[in-house]
């Protein structure tokens, strides 16, 4: 039986720190794990100690080339998708993601879809050698996500809700 509680591991492409934190899991279905994380969690940003203000859920895809944070107001963005390597599944109780620096968010307020850090992502790019086929599939995830934000797509428009209320 899995672990209630996973620890969440971002790390950018050349292994250096990015976010470290537990999330417990609400639930697993055909869009991927769900986990929840509530307001005062300890985690880690950047390499630094952190406590996370504002709970949110985030789902870990099963296959896919990002991750989703749905989130409560006050937090201007409904939903984040973090563009990052498919997901590796140390144990049923550590999850490890590489950021590649990509995000797609969807404004609560207005609902307007941005694409953010393409400055960064073709600097890490240069940088830390991403190869090509990790381009091409970052790109094309930013692409896919960039359209489900803004047309309603599951698990974009209601789906996270009811996982959300379970955290906040």
């Amino acid at each position: 039986m899995p672990s209630d509680m996973v620890r969440v591991i971002y790390r950018k492409y050349d292994g250096s720190a990015h976010r470290d934190y537990p999330a417990r899991r609400l639930t697993e279905d055909d869009l991927g794990i769900w986990l929840g994380v509530p307001e005062g969690t300890q985690s880690v940003y950047h390499g630094r100690p952190s406590v996370e203000k504002i709970p949110f859920v985030l789902l870990v895809p099963h296959r896919a080339w990002w991750t989703a944070m749905f989130n409560p107001p006050p937090r201007t963005s409904e939903v984040y998708c973090d563009i990052t390597t498919p997901a590796r599944w140390e144990s049923d109780d550590t999850v490890h993601l590489i950021d590649l620096d990509l995000d797609v968010v969807r404004r609560r307020a207005t609902g307007l879809v941005e694409l953010l850090d393409e400055d960064e992502f073709a600097e890490h790019r240069a940088r830390f050698g991403y190869p090509d086929d990790v381009v091409v599939e970052a790109e094309a995830a930013a692409q896919r996500l960039f359209g489900a934000l803004g047309d309603g797509t599951e698990p974009f428009a209601t789906a996270y809700r009811k996982w959300l209320a379970l955290v906040v």
